[in-house]
């Protein structure tokens, strides 16, 4: 059980566009695509977000030790 021969990749690819059309694909892969640009940008606003809430415990006064 090698890898997939070209006439197995065609007959997979008729059988997804007999299933989904050809024009419901690329909407498919442009909503794929959002999605993932979506937790790119999620990913980075949490570690902004860390990161300023680190700074501000290391900032904030009550942490300081008294002297």
């Amino acid at each position: 059980m090698g890898t997939l021969s070209l006439s197995h990749w065609l007959v997979v690819l008729a059988v997804v566009l007999i299933l989904f059309g050809a024009g419901r694909i690329p909407k498919a892969m442009g909503d794929f695509a959002r999605g993932i640009r979506a937790f790119r940008t999620g990913m980075r606003e949490d570690d902004a977000g860390e990161a300023a809430a680190e700074q501000l415990v290391k900032s904030h006064p009550a942490d300081q030790p008294r002297g």
